[in-house]
């Protein structure tokens, strides 16, 4: 007997229980896309999985409701894998170890992937059942949505008929989301020279931050561990010498960071009880700084005080990485001025790391064995400011004697005046609710965007469950938004007659 087994919606929450159970990181879909293959199969269900494991599930309208027009149901297989600093949990082998308290799902030292399994686990149910009102059904389910919607962008839309999209990928009970940003990973490449040098080793941490989405929670002003470590290092520039030995944080590009490290040399003569001072320092300005967003901030250091021998970047090599960190953009960059509170465009580090270099594909680096990567997630509700701010950090990169390439790019979803479909809603959601929702544009990609782009005519308005601090490790599910969600679906398809 399943953890969420005496939970209803039963069907909701069975099946979310068994995506759970399957390995489904970005870029790890193929046993979650069979495992909708099989459920098609033993439905009896018309299916198609295509080489990207996008999978497409057809069911006919129910009685009353075959020549009603179709709708697609969509939702995305992949999560986003984080987890707590000393969890030893492996995403690619193992299931999520569920809990269930105070009515709220979450997962033991990890992300939950309530983004976007509870979208999938609704469109399951309702495939799977033979009493529940509703037209002609296309289920889509994509893939790589977190790593630049790779699976939506590869998508072969012409076997479908919908022109009516009810995207099951938000996560806030009340709002209906009619509009989204583009968005673009950029990675930007430094490289970096080695030689031996003699000094004394310090391992410097940037630790207790929150993190969260980088584009839903841009605008809390959270800290970010990546960025600070800059700061931290040119700060211990201005008095001491060191070289970077090596640096590393983050594990996406779309999740604000929460933890960076660094091991540095500093020169032999250097008085390394200073150099604690100064981090000390150091770690009561960041604790004022973020005493709101971030009260778990914390530099933590350890240092040698006897010299070794070690291999590290140049003077020149550790200056570059420095100024890359210090100088290149990140975080909110232009709010809107047509909707009130929206972030228009923004940018986040999200992950950084020492990596070896492709030598031969990168002639212009062939002198350079290695490289510092910082990989970006930029979006923008504007087209040209996306292109702005990308051209922004390429001349940055390129000044500095690196490379910036932008790749996964993806279309801004354009509000609709005109909107049957967010109409209906409206109307549905008063009567269960007896409020009015939110309509509301939003600072993140949704696939909506690129399935408007090959769906002329699309209707499609994006709501979801409560869940909360999504893409970190406390991320839950509110139980009871689940279930009220749910009848609020299938209100919806009962009307779209």
């Amino acid at each position: 007997m399943g953890i969420l087994s005496n939970l209803e919606p039963e069907a909701v929450f069975r099946y979310f229980e068994k995506i759970c159970s399957i390995p489904h990181g970005s870029g790890n879909t193929n046993k979650i896309s069979n495992f909708c293959v099989s459920f098609a199969k033993e439905h009896g269900l018309k299916y198609q999985k295509d080489s990207h494991n996008n999978v497409i599930i057809w069911k006919d309208g129910s009685p009353g409701y075959e020549n009603s027009p179709a709708v697609m149901l969509q939702g995305h297989l992949d999560m986003v894998c984080e987890k707590e600093t000393d969890c030893k949990f492996d995403f690619e082998k193992y299931g999520l170890n569920l809990q269930l308290k105070d009515g709220f799902i979450s997962a033991k030292g990890t992300t939950l992937g309530g983004d976007d399994g509870i979208a999938i686990a609704y469109a399951l149910a309702i495939l799977e059942s033979d009493n529940i009102p509703h037209p002609p059904l296309e289920a889509v389910f994509t893939t790589d949505e977190e790593v630049g919607m790779i699976g939506a962008a590869a998508i072969d839309a012409s076997p479908l008929k919908s022109r009516i999209m009810l995207n099951i990928d938000s996560e806030e009970e009340g709002y209906l989301l009619a509009s989204c940003a583009g968005g673009a990973a950029v990675t930007v490449e430094i490289p970096v020279k080695r030689k031996s040098v003699n000094g004394k080793c310090a391992d410097i941490w940037i630790k207790g931050l929150k993190g969260g989405h980088s584009g839903v929670e841009i605008d809390k002003g959270r800290a970010n561990s990546n960025v600070l470590m800059g700061r931290t290092l040119y700060s211990l520039s201005k008095k001491f010498q060191f070289n970077i030995m090596t640096i590393y944080g983050g594990l996406k590009d779309n999740a604000i960071p929460r933890e960076t490290y660094s091991r540095v040399i500093f020169s032999e003569s250097t008085n390394m009880e200073e150099v604690q001072k100064h981090l000390e320092e150091l770690n009561k300005i960041y604790s004022n700084e973020y005493s709101s967003t971030d009260a778990g901030i914390k530099i933590v250091v350890k240092t040698e005080d006897k010299p070794g021998s070690y291999g590290a970047f140049y003077n020149k090599s550790t200056s570059k990485v420095i100024a890359a960190l210090v100088s290149l953009p990140n975080g909110i960059q232009r709010m809107s001025h047509d909707i009130e509170g929206l972030v228009q465009t923004s940018l986040n580090l999200g992950k950084l790391d020492k990596v070896a270099l492709d030598t031969d594909n990168r002639t212009s680096h062939r002198d350079y064995p290695l490289c510092v990567r910082f990989n970006y997630s930029l979006r923008s509700s504007i087209s040209t400011e996306k292109e702005e701010l990308a051209d922004r950090i390429k001349c940055l990169a390129e000044a500095l004697g690196g490379t910036a390439s932008l790749n996964g790019d993806y279309p801004a979803w354009e509000y609709r005046k005109d909107s049957p479909l967010r109409d209906l809603m409206t109307e549905v959601f008063e009567e269960q609710y007896g409020r009015k929702p939110v309509i509301q544009a939003i600072h993140a990609g949704l696939e909506c965007g690129l399935f408007a782009g090959k769906l002329p005519g699309l209707d499609c308005i994006s709501y979801g469950p409560d869940i909360k601090n999504i893409h970190t490790p406390q991320e839950s599910l509110d139980v009871e938004s689940v279930k009220r969600t749910w009848e609020y679906t299938l209100e919806i398809l009962k009307r779209l007659k």
